[in-house]
Order: C-alpha cells, then sequence, then structure tokens
C-alpha cells in the first residue's frame, strides 16, 4: 500500500493535506476562512491572505505562533517557514 501511495503521488498529496489541515485547525474557523493554505514544497507553507490587514498581523505578529500551534499538530516540526501572499 506504501508502495502505491508513494507511486501514485498520493502519498504527497496526504502529507499536504495533513499539513493543510493542521494549519487551518491552528488558526480556527473565523481566520482559516481568510488565509488558506495554497501550496506545500520543501518544508515551506504558502497561504494566501484575504486582506493587507490579515496579511500584515501574520506576517508581523501571531504567524509563527500559529506555525507552531500547526507543527504541535503535526506532532513535528514539518512547516519550517510560512510565507504570506495577498489573493489577487
Amino acid at each position: 500500500m506504501h508502495g502505491f501511495l508513494r507511486e501514485s503521488g498520493l502519498a504527497l498529496k496526504l502529507e499536504h493535506a495533513q499539513v493543510y489541515r493542521a494549519w487551518s485547525d491552528a488558526l480556527g474557523e473565523r481566520l482559516a476562512r481568510r488565509a488558506r493554505p495554497v501550496r506545500f514544497q520543501f518544508g515551506e507553507l504558502a497561504v494566501e491572505v484575504e486582506s493587507s490587514t490579515h496579511l500584515h498581523e501574520l506576517q508581523n505578529f501571531t504567524g509563527e505562533a500559529f506555525r507552531a500551534e500547526a507543527n504541535r499538530r503535526l506532532g513535528d516540526e514539518r512547516i519550517k517557514k510560512v510565507v504570506y501572499h495577498l489573493k489577487r
């Protein structure tokens, strides 16, 4: 089963889904709707943010705490860095 998941690419998608879920759970339902993960690669989580206010808050104040909480939920330090960009 593990071989099939790895060869089909599903293992990577499942890992990403775990990271996305941990991030959303760490933020809580309300904020998670405004700061959605869009990509996870090489330990870097890209998050699309709905407003410049939330972007500023996450980049400068609360983002590191949310990253730490998401990693706590994952049980490891999988998310090394979070980068934020404003939704277009």
